[in-house]
């Protein structure tokens, strides 16, 4: 089985941080869960309404999941969908593109087109 594209949720200025270092060690919640959350593109919005809703200066990465080896690992999670995360830090080769995601006028996301 192909793993597919996978997103996170970031903050602009956390990224850009990782961005320098060359390697993304997750966001506090990944810090503090020991794996880096990670969403499909099915998974992504629903992620975004519940944990960043109405969030600002945020980015969409997308990922290329079949880059990232046995440390991924799809597990049960919100009403028992299987969610990927990831045992160990996010290299940057595995980055596929990273795109703002702005809020409309009612404090929604607005997504770019998202690859399965």
């Amino acid at each position: 089985m192909m793993t597919p594209t996978l997103y996170k949720i970031v903050p602009a200025a956390l990224w850009q941080q990782a961005r320098e270092t060359g390697v993304f060690h997750g966001a506090p919640v990944d810090l503090a869960d020991g794996f880096i959350h990670f969403s499909t593109a099915s998974q992504v919005k629903e992620t975004a309404a519940r944990h960043f809703a109405g969030q600002s200066g945020l980015l969409l990465v997308a990922i290329d999941g079949e880059a990232l080896g046995e440390k991924l690992v799809f597990e049960p999670s919100r009403g028992g969908d299987l969610f990927p995360h990831l045992y160990r830090p996010l290299p940057f080769s595995a980055v596929l593109w990273e795109k703002p995601l702005p809020l409309d006028d009612a404090g929604l996301h607005i997504f770019p087109e998202l690859m399965p």
